[in-house]
């Protein structure tokens, strides 16, 4: 046997066997549900052969029979809750066979020289990683028309679901998305052992109860059975949690080993490739994707995006040189009918789990192309930034300027929304940045709530939103950025009004950056970044830093800026 194939083996050995102690557990918890009922019957059939007379006895008949029956109600009750309760399932762009036959394909043969089991569908999600997803459970059953890869229709409904990141086929080639899920796909081969997957439909069904019982919403008629029921799964999970870390731990290592006698050589380079591509996913969501998302809009090729934002970086970074070049082989995007229409669906499936937001368009939600980034949001979101901070100063009663204008002199006709009104609140001795940084705050608290878009029902049958687990509040459920401090807030308004003021009097124009989000472009190109002399006058209430490079582009501080 070679040392391939003994590491497989003793992996697939080691996950049995831990998957055999997680069936143990449930075993002894069913015994000791038992127990109190196995003494009633000993002690029945001893008063029936006269072996237990007297009223002494008899009471304690009684009161151990008693004892059983409400045991047995409640380990049923718990049972059935564990059965019934419904486990987590990871948001996802489901891909039927008739969308995508390239990859259906692609997985089929893979598996098939992998020699296990096809997945039992494909399946799409807005990040860098890839995994199998167990969704036999009637909750989580696959949407109809959603065809197994490969195999029985019977047995394929038992099968795990593939879920790819949406990033990876963009940006790798054919090749390399082949090499990248060979050991992912490899997985369904211990998945199909039965006492493994026993294990699993153990351990899950505990983690949903789990869940449930600290679900919100709920009266204390069915609050209080429901914690019963979370108190007796979580003391059972944390009695399962190192075996069932140890199981799949063995089950990874058992499929990694299997992968190798595909393309192992080809998936250490692309290994590479999903550095890279999540290093760039990563930057696309918090500089380009997330000013959209604060503005309405929200972007709909976010992975042709990637493409896009890792070509710019290996032109910037001498470490990336090549990288460009593997773009001239067929992408794994081709192996889907309709990329688009499955760029748009991430897109939309990222804007709400990293910002939050409803399951379709609206006014307020709208999705925005690439080639209308720069107008749509770079400029809406400069002018909106600008006419908070002016409204904020006119609050408090902010002369036009402070250096110019009389005391008192308000800003509210228009005529003193200039860049220079800001600068001299922010450079004059006690300029009160913390109380305008703190106005800020509640001001944009108070925008965010007035532009939050309502929930919209999803719509049914096979368009379901993927989030229907999560609740229909539109909240994100894993926020890229902590809330910005009060600093950050105000440096980006300057930022934002200095901006508007190169753009209305120094000819500059909005642009987009691909690593950096909005940019300023002067004469072309992009200006050299103004956040270090913002953050100049904002912390120390340096005016000059700012002043020496609007001098420099021609800004003129002291003309009004048309705001949003």
């Amino acid at each position: 046997m070679s040392a391939t194939g003994s590491v497989e083996e003793l992996g697939a050995q080691s996950a049995r066997a831990r998957a055999m102690a997680l069936l143990r557990v449930r075993s002894r918890a069913a015994a000791l549900a038992v127990l109190p009922a196995a003494v009633a019957a000993v002690l029945l059939v001893a008063g029936a052969q006269g072996r237990a007379d007297g009223p002494l006895w008899a009471a304690v008949i009684w009161l151990v029979t008693g004892c059983a029956v409400v045991v047995l109600l409640l380990a049923a009750a718990v049972a059935v809750a564990l059965a019934r309760a419904r486990p987590a399932v990871s948001p996802t762009v489901p891909l039927t066979e008739e969308a995508a036959p390239g990859l259906y394909r692609l997985v089929r043969e893979l598996a098939g020289r992998l020699g296990v089991p096809a997945p039992s569908a494909v399946a799409l999600t807005p990040d860098c990683d890839s995994w199998l997803e167990d969704r036999t459970h009637p909750a989580a059953r696959q949407r109809p028309g959603a065809g197994p890869a490969g195999g029985s229709p019977g047995r394929a409904q038992d099968a795990p679901v593939l879920v790819i990141g949406s990033p990876f086929l963009w940006w790798m080639r054919v090749a390399e998305l082949r090499a990248v899920l060979a050991p992912v796909v490899a997985g369904t081969g211990p998945s199909a052992q039965p006492e493994i997957a026993a294990a699993r439909r153990f351990v899950r069904g505990l983690d949903a109860a789990v869940g449930d019982a600290s679900a919100a919403g709920r009266g204390t008629v069915r609050r209080i059975p429901a914690r019963f029921v979370g108190r007796i799964a979580g003391m059972l999970l944390r009695g399962c949690r190192e075996h069932a870390a140890e199981m799949e731990r063995c089950v990874a290592t058992a499929a990694s080993a299997r992968a190798q006698e595909v393309d192992y050589g080809l998936r250490i380079v692309a290994q590479e490739q999903v550095g890279l591509a999540y290093a760039g996913w990563d930057r696309l969501l918090t500089r380009v994707a997330l000013p959209a998302w604060r503005m309405g809009r929200w972007p709909s090729r976010l992975d042709a995006g990637v493409v896009s934002a890792l070509t710019e970086l290996s032109r910037r970074d001498r470490l990336a040189d090549g990288f460009v070049s593997r773009l001239g082989e067929r992408p794994a995007c081709d192996l889907i009918e309709d990329p688009g229409a499955a760029d748009e669906a991430a897109s939309l499936l990222a804007a709400r789990l990293f910002h939050g937001g409803p399951a379709r368009s609206g006014p307020g939600w709208a999705p925005v192309d690439w080639q209308q980034y720069p107008d749509e949001v770079v400029d809406r979101k400069w002018r909106t930034e600008a006419a908070r901070l002016h409204r904020v100063l006119d609050a408090m009663g902010v002369a036009a300027s402070v250096s110019v204008g009389a005391p008192g002199t308000s800003a509210a006709d228009g005529g003193g929304h200039t860049l220079a009104r800001v600068i001299d609140h922010l450079a004059a001795p006690g300029g009160k940045a913390e109380e305008l940084a703190a106005g800020l705050g509640a001001a944009v608290a108070r925008d965010e709530a007035e532009d939050a878009p309502p929930p919209r029902p999803a719509p049914a049958g096979d368009l379901a939103d993927p989030l229907e687990l999560w609740g229909a509040v539109p909240q994100p459920l894993f926020p890229l950025q902590a809330p910005r401090t009060g600093t950050e807030l105000l440096a980006d308004h300057v930022v934002a009004m200095v901006c508007c003021a190169a753009v209305d009097t120094a000819g500059a124009a909005p642009g987009l950056d691909w690593l950096d989000g909005p940019a300023l472009l002067v004469g072309g190109g992009r200006a050299s970044d103004v956040g270090g002399p913002v953050l100049s006058l904002v912390e120390d209430g340096d005016a000059e830093p700012l002043r020496s490079w609007l001098s420099a582009l021609g800004v003129r501080t002291d003309r009004p800026v048309r705001l949003s």
